[in-house]
């Protein structure tokens, strides 16, 4: 089969270049073409992908800006591929990546798959330390990691295959961001398609990120669940409601030590502190890196906790349409 590698950007050429380079290092042997994407960006890409004209397949577009879920529809309409693999312009693709998914293919045939992500040594300390949270057994990153086993896993789109059969089946990604991947896993799931973890089809995943954008990020993704809720109630889980209870627990075990000196909840969320930096100080070997960590799951949880909490009280209490509730959320395609 013929993979179309569909790539939408943002104002980033120099991730771009970082992502063309690896591919042009790739060690599979058969023909794969890379659909560039430019959703209305100021600084283009198109200068860099002629770089690698010589050496990659590369057809690029320029669009108006509607969002990564419709560049990428617009990439796979104007495909050729009978496969399509989405990555983030953010992401660096091992050299035996298509391989991989070759095998995978072969061994196991699905319409959707994803893989995990990992760090690079040349990443930043808090690049490792979001990774960390966003990755880890410890934290609701265990399944993005790939170390849980699960029956119906959510391809996300930085790391994602599509059929071309399932792509038009589905229309592709919805209009939703963040949230479009698990809304696109679910309408498959409901068209009869299945999704399957590709353990060894990771990509190092970059994270173009800050301590205030990483915040933000993980606000907005509380705030879609509730949405996904509303609309597939068959899909809800408990597991989804974990960083809301953790926040809660947190400023209860802060109440009830203060006022009836109860100390035994506040030592169980030290011990999971601990546990966590020394887990992540030893995958990383940086004690920095596990302080980090501390940051960042505090911030993963917080954000959010908060995030699924406002949006659960206006989307599945008040009843209020997702679009009035969070425009933000939607892009207008």
């Amino acid at each position: 089969m013929l993979f179309s590698l569909i790539i939408p950007v943002y104002n980033r050429p120099d991730e771009v270049d970082e992502l063309l380079e690896s591919l042009s290092h790739t060690t599979y042997k058969e023909i794969f073409e890379i659909v560039l994407v430019e959703d209305g960006s100021t600084l283009i890409c198109k200068d860099v992908a002629s770089k690698y004209g010589d050496r990659l397949d590369i057809s690029y577009y320029y669009k108006e800006n509607s969002g990564p879920g419709d560049s990428r529809n617009y990439g796979m309409k104007n495909a050729r591929g009978d496969y399509f693999i989405i990555f983030d312009s953010d992401c660096i693709i091992p050299e035996e990546y298509l391989s991989e998914v070759d095998k995978a293919l072969k061994q196991n045939y699905v319409d959707c798959f994803g893989g995990p992500d990992r760090a690079l040594d040349s990443f930043s300390d808090i690049q490792k330390a979001i990774n960390f949270v966003m990755t880890s057994f410890l934290t609701t990153g265990g399944i993005r990691g790939g170390s849980e086993k699960i029956d119906k896993f959510q391809p996300r789109s930085f790391n994602m295959g599509l059929s071309r059969k399932a792509f038009e089946a589905s229309k592709g990604f919805g209009n939703i961001h963040p949230g479009e991947d698990p809304d696109l896993s679910i309408r498959l799931w409901n068209l009869g398609f299945e999704t399957k973890l590709f353990p060894k089809a990771f990509v190092y995943h970059k994270r173009r990120i800050d301590w205030d954008k990483f915040s933000t990020q993980v606000n907005k993704f509380g705030k879609a669940r509730p949405i996904l809720n509303s609309w597939y109630p068959k899909y809800n889980k408990l597991t989804f409601f974990f960083p809301s209870v953790f926040i809660i627990g947190f400023f209860t075990s802060i109440v009830l030590l203060l006022i009836f000196n109860f100390d035994y909840l506040l030592q169980l969320y030290f011990i999971y502190f601990l546990v966590l930096f020394l887990v992540s100080s030893y995958q990383n070997k940086s004690i920095k890196i596990g302080y980090l960590s501390l940051i960042a799951i505090w911030k993963q949880f917080y954000g959010y906790g908060m995030g699924f909490m406002y949006s659960y009280y206006k989307v599945i209490i008040l009843r209020q349409k997702p679009q009035e509730a969070f425009p933000e959320l939607f892009f207008k395609v």
